[in-house]
């Protein structure tokens, strides 16, 4: 990476200039930049690297952070992208989260670790007690990671997809946020947005991986429309009186709306139950009491499973992966069907090689925090 303060100081004062003319006679001063600024997804992580160091986030904190927005970007994801970088900030500066936190990993059994966050991210804690859980699983079959007292921001598919990729785990993750989404029926927030994430192995290529809000959309989508000034599709959130509405700020300080109606409903349940009253960590009412108004990331835990393959069935990995293959190429088979990560897939070849676009807006923004 090389130094990240400089190559970010250097990155500023140019793209800073662009943006503003600070550096422009004021009778040549030009409007303020409104087309999209490219950037590569070294500049991507060059940025959000020393945003939260300058920020006071250590390195230990930092580091998966950065990895995890850089992932966000790269494979089309901006919701989970550097638009996240204000919420990371700002609970730090209201000390409801600790930049500097150091997790801790205890060996709860044969087929569990636990990993306290002690109010740091996510990110840094998944790190830490990963190689705990592929040790289970591979000795076990079975095995779950308990994260608690954790502010997580982030997309889920970064943690499951590594599991499968380069473990050879199957994987499943959730985990509760805060209280956004009324259930079916009703108009008032109690769950949270509750994403769920499943990855399975695939020798050879990328795994299969998805990855959703168990709420009509994730809540950084409505952000970024609101951020746009566009409207929002209806069916996606109700406003504060319960009434269906297009407008994304409306929506915000409403309530947001589950998918399938009370099938998403019984999925957020199980979700709360599971990742939150099971393994004794906030379920999304209690993370929005303990928020108190401040709109930090909400701190709560999450519960991920691994399952290696080899210890199913009949013992032969070979025989479920091509087993796997087989419902795979029938799936193609169908036409017009898309199977869930081919488009975040594609999004990766492309940026790799062409980069991102960041709304000008949005990157005045980051400049001010860096």
């Amino acid at each position: 990476m090389g130094d990240g303060r400089n190559a970010l100081a250097r990155q500023g004062a140019i793209l800073a200039a662009r943006a503003d003319n600070r550096n422009v006679p004021s009778n040549r001063r030009r409007p303020a930049m409104k087309e999209p600024v490219r950037l590569s997804l070294a500049d991507v992580e060059t940025l959000c690297h020393g945003i939260l160091r300058r920020h006071g986030v250590s390195e230990r904190q930092a580091w998966p952070i950065t990895r995890t927005i850089v992932a966000a970007e790269r494979d089309g994801c901006a919701s989970h992208g550097l638009y996240r970088l204000f919420g990371y900030i700002r609970s730090v500066q209201l000390g409801k989260s600790d930049g500097a936190a150091e997790p801790v990993a205890t060996d709860v059994g044969p087929a569990i670790a636990s990993v306290d966050a002690a109010r740091g991210f996510a990110p840094a804690a998944f790190d830490l007690g990963r190689p705990l859980l592929v040790d289970k699983a591979r000795r076990n079959g079975l095995a779950a990671l308990v994260i608690r007292h954790s502010h997580h921001f982030s997309a889920l598919w970064a943690e499951v997809e590594p599991l499968a990729a380069e473990d050879g785990l199957a994987a499943i993750a959730f985990c509760p946020s805060i209280s956004w989404v009324a259930p079916a029926g009703g108009s008032k927030p109690l769950f949270g947005t509750d994403p769920v994430a499943f990855s399975w192995p695939r020798p050879g290529q990328l795994p299969f991986v998805f990855d959703f809000a168990t709420s009509a959309v994730a809540r950084g989508e409505i952000e970024l429309r609101r951020r746009a000034g566009e409207p929002i599709p209806e069916g996606w959130a109700l406003d504060a009186d319960g009434n269906p509405t297009t407008d994304p700020a409306a929506g915000l300080a409403g309530a947001q709306l589950p998918f399938g109606g009370h099938k998403g409903t019984a999925l957020q349940l199980m979700i709360e139950l599971l990742a939150g009253a099971m393994i004794e960590d906030a379920m999304s009412f209690e993370a929005l009491e303990m928020d108190d108004g401040a709109g930090a990331p909400p701190l709560h835990g999450e519960l991920i499973l691994a399952f290696d393959p080899a210890h199913f069935g009949g013992g032969s990995p070979q025989n479920s992966a091509a087993r796997a293959e087989a419902l795979f190429r029938r799936f193609a088979e169908q036409d017009g069907a898309r199977l869930p990560s081919t488009r975040r897939y594609a999004a990766r070849e492309r940026t790799v090689r062409e980069g991102i676009t960041v709304p000008a807006d949005l990157y005045r923004d980051l400049l001010k925090l860096a």
